[in-house]
């Protein structure tokens, strides 16, 4: 990269827990001169950051009321803003920014405006959540693929989710994201397509946090077990036929 001209990092956080940050992002902050992070990035994290770097909260999420495209572009104009300047803008995502993260957008806005970009993996939460949990997402002979899928697109929709479905009833388990609001229309989908009422649904809450759980339940059980104490945002589901806990393959 030049290094006469500003760069722009786009950087996975991880689930939350600091100590499964990356090495390398956790440099690119230490030398940070402005970090744009969103709102599930930790406190700990962000205080790698220098006490000299502009710090800049521009976290979104669907159903806020807020425009998402609006947003999106100010964010946009701000990375390009920083770049401009010619200093190092890290752009802090939570979870991995190519899962779920609208990192291919923001990089394809910077390489169009002629900006160094450089993108650093981070641990998704669907994939720390099987392996905080041991719920076992590929297993040879059993399950040879996995299915990551949004539990609404960005109108909130689920146009999308019938072919979900066709991957799941082949066997391959479900790795959903932003599903909770939606978890009671996708789980009469899943009935009605035939899924049986106890087919196996895990909802795991605040991954790699200390407060993250576990909610081990079914399609026809997972309302009721909730009710009186709903898992807490951001939630990932685990779903499939031998996506469940290892301990209950033992029990």
């Amino acid at each position: 990269m030049d290094a006469n001209k500003g760069c722009v990092v786009i950087a996975g956080a991880g689930p939350g827990d600091p100590e499964l940050l990356t090495v390398k992002t956790a440099k690119r902050l230490q030398n940070a001169d402005a970090v744009l992070y969103d709102s599930l990035v930790s406190a700990d994290i962000l205080a790698l950051a220098p006490g000299r770097a502009d710090m800049v909260h521009v976290g979104k999420r669907c159903g806020d009321g807020k425009d998402q495209t609006e947003r999106q572009d100010a964010i946009n104009e701000l990375m390009l803003d920083y770049a401009r300047k010619g200093v190092l803008c890290i752009r802090l995502k939570a979870g991995d920014p190519f899962v779920f993260g609208r990192g291919v957008e923001e990089v394809r806005f910077l390489l169009e405006h002629d900006v160094d970009v450089e993108v650093i993996p981070g641990i998704s939460a669907g994939i720390a959540a099987a392996n905080l949990f041991h719920v076992p997402i590929t297993e040879r002979y059993r399950t040879s693929s996995v299915v990551f899928s949004a539990g609404h697109t960005s109108t909130c929709s689920l146009d999308e989710f019938d072919a979900v479905v066709a991957l799941l009833r082949q066997g391959s388990p479900l790795v959903l994201y932003m599903g909770l609001k939606n978890f009671d229309i996708i789980a009469e989908r899943l009935l009605e397509a035939g899924f049986p009422p106890d087919f196996p649904v895990c909802a795991a809450s605040r991954v790699s946090m200390p407060d993250q759980q576990l909610v081990c339940a079914t399609l026809g059980t997972f309302r009721a077990l909730t009710a009186i104490s709903p898992p807490s945002s951001p939630v990932v589901f685990l779903m499939g036929e031998h996506a469940v806990p290892v301990t209950a393959d033992i029990l």
